[in-house]
């Protein structure tokens, strides 16, 4: 028994002294980024331009504009952290940050998308034949995160993710993908926990349905399948 007490306190004691060193680094980098240190901004930029930009793709669902909102993620970082007081941690201050991007940036569509061209519409300069904006378009390029995305569960899983509705998807890259607590995602999405919570199972709830459906229409009912009931695999596997 007392064995098993002094376990415990000495777990008790790791986490805590774990803690305090990752608080202790964490300052001494805000403090780097503050006096304009490029090696801590080039760090920064290695740590969370590939899980930020993966965050972006799966919420605006265009890897183009994705892109470009990373950048002005970072940009936004550069110029806001003298301002930032550790009221949060720095990870979860970057990814409110590129929250709000995502959220300007869907409103901009919505308010801009009657003005669109539409990509079958036939373009010309006059000297030439007509040509399809889509084919003008095509990359024929394949990016590594393309490549990866040909594994079929994975392609499965974010093909249904991109059917979630907001702000249920959202929720679930950031809980289930992106590994943040509850506490996190409140603090990001600028909500409660009663909603998070609430959030997180409706968009369980969207996803199993659209994964179910997918899978029944599937012509080949021998080839590889998601184990959808229960969620047997973590979303996070499968996503990334």
């Amino acid at each position: 028994m007392w064995e098993d007490t002094d376990l415990q306190a000495d777990l008790t004691m790791g986490n805590l002294v774990s803690a305090l060193t990752l608080q202790s680094e964490e300052a001494a980098l805000i403090a780097e980024l503050r006096s304009g240190s490029e090696e801590a901004f080039a760090w920064l930029i290695a740590r969370y331009h590939k899980p930020i930009f993966s965050l972006l793709a799966r919420t605006v669902q265009d890897r183009t504009e994705a892109a470009d909102l990373t950048q002005e993620v970072f940009v936004k970082v550069f110029r806001g952290v003298a301002n930032f007081h550790g009221e949060s941690s720095l990870r979860t201050w970057i990814y409110r940050i590129a929250l709000h991007e995502a959220s300007n940036q869907r409103r901009w569509w919505t308010r801009h998308k009657q003005r669109e061209v539409p990509i079958e519409q036939e373009m010309t300069d006059g000297d030439g034949p007509p040509v399809r904006l889509k084919e003008m378009l095509v990359d024929q390029a394949e990016s590594p995160y393309e490549m990866a995305v040909h594994e079929e569960n994975r392609a499965r899983v974010e093909a249904a993710l991109s059917q979630v509705p907001e702000p249920f998807r959202t929720t679930l890259i950031l809980r289930d993908i992106e590994g943040f607590v509850y506490e996190e995602v409140a603090e990001m999405q600028g909500v409660n926990l009663g909603t998070v919570k609430s959030r997180l199972v409706r968009g369980r709830a969207h996803l199993k349905a659209i994964l179910t459906a997918n899978l029944r229409s599937e012509r080949a009912p021998g080839s590889a399948r998601l184990a959808v009931a229960g969620f047997e695999r973590p979303l996070g596997e499968e996503a990334r």
